[in-house]
C-alpha cells in the first residue's frame, strides 16, 4: 500500500496522472484473517464487510450476498451482520462457510492510474487480480476502465468496489502477468517469513521478460532468504537462484533506500 501511495503521488507531480482526485470507497480483504479465525467471532470486527461465496439454509444468507458487522457476542460465538436489503441475521460463524472479509477504505484515484480488481465481478467478466488503467471518470464518478487485454469497463462507485492501486502488486497475484522489467521489493525482516522461498524468487523474477531489478533491505541475508526450497522434491543444499543472488550481493553494493513491501509491474 505505502509504495503505490508513493507512485501516485509521484506519477501526479510528473504529469503522468491527472491532478484531480476522486474519492472512492473501496473493499480491501482482512489479510491478517485466516480460515480459522472467519470461525470466531471475537476476530470480527463491527463495520467489517462481509462476502458471502455460498448459500446457507441455515442461516438464510444467498450466495453472492454482502452484508455489515453489527455487533458480536464473544461469549456465545454469535455474529449479527445486516443485509443490503436491511435485513438481519444473526448466526455462529463456524456454520457459515465461503466468508470472506472486507474493511472499507477510501483510495484516492486519478485518470490515469493503473488498478487491479482485488474480486472477481462475474457481470463485468472481470476475474480476480486483474490490471486496468483508469481511463476516465465522470461526472457521476463512474470509473471509465481500460483493461490490459483491451476491454473497455465502467464501474458504478455505489457498488461494491473490489478495487485497488495497480502500479505495485504482490507476488502472488502477479503469477500469470508478464512485463517488460520488474522491480521487486524482497524485505529480509518480514514478519511472514514463510513467504521468502524459492518458488517467490522464482514467480517475481520470471515475471520480466527483459530486466528484473531487486531492491532489499539487507543484501547479504538475501540468498539465504530466498533458498527455502518449499517443493515436495528433496531438500537441496543451495539452489541456482539463491546461488546468482548472493554473487550479484557480493559484486553491488547495498540499495540504501527501501522501496516498501510489494513488487511493481508495468508502470
Amino acid at each position: 500500500m505505502e509504495i503505490n501511495e508513493r507512485i501516485h503521488v509521484e506519477l501526479t507531480r510528473r504529469g503522468i496522472v491527472q491532478n484531480a482526485e476522486h474519492h472512492v470507497r473501496t473493499l480491501v480483504p482482512r489479510q491478517d484473517m485466516t480460515g480459522a479465525d472467519r470461525t470466531w467471532v471475537e476476530r470480527y470486527e463491527p463495520g467489517d464487510v462481509l462476502r458471502y461465496s455460498r448459500s446457507s439454509k441455515e442461516t438464510g444468507i444467498a450466495k453472492g450476498e454482502y452484508a455489515r458487522v453489527k455487533s458480536i457476542d464473544a461469549g456465545a460465538n454469535r455474529l449479527t451482520v445486516e443485509l443490503r436489503n436491511g435485513g438481519e441475521r444473526t448466526y455462529d460463524p463456524r456454520r457459515q462457510q465461503g466468508v470472506t472479509v472486507y474493511r472499507e477504505e477510501m483510495r484516492l484515484f486519478s485518470e490515469g492510474d493503473r488498478v487491479q480488481f482485488t474480486a472477481p465481478a462475474s457481470d463485468l467478466k472481470v476475474a480476480n487480480r486483474e490490471l486496468g488503467r483508469i481511463e476516465s471518470i465522470g461526472t457521476d464518478a463512474r470509473l471509465n476502465l481500460k483493461m490490459d487485454d483491451g476491454r473497455s469497463v465502467k464501474l458504478d462507485p455505489n457498488r461494491q468496489l473490489h478495487l485497488d492501486y495497480g502500479h505495485a502488486v504482490s507476488s502472488h497475484s502477479s503469477q500469470g502477468q508478464t512485463a517488460d522489467r520488474v522491480l521487486i521489493h524482497v524485505d529480509t525482516e518480514l514478519g511472514a517469513k514463510d513467504l521468502l522461498n524459492t518458488r517467490m524468487a522464482y514467480v517475481t523474477v520470471s515475471r520480466g521478460a527483459h530486466d528484473a531489478q531487486i531492491f532489499t533491505n539487507d543484501a547479504a541475508k538475501l540468498g539465504h532468504a530466498l533458498s527455502r526450497d518449499v517443493s515436495h522434491a528433496p531438500a537441496i543444499h543451495e539452489s541456482p537462484i539463491s546461488h546468482a543472488i548472493e554473487q550479484a550481493a557480493e559484486q553491488r553494493p547495498t540499495h540504501e533506500h527501501e522501496i516498501g513491501r510489494g513488487f511493481g509491474m508495468g508502470m
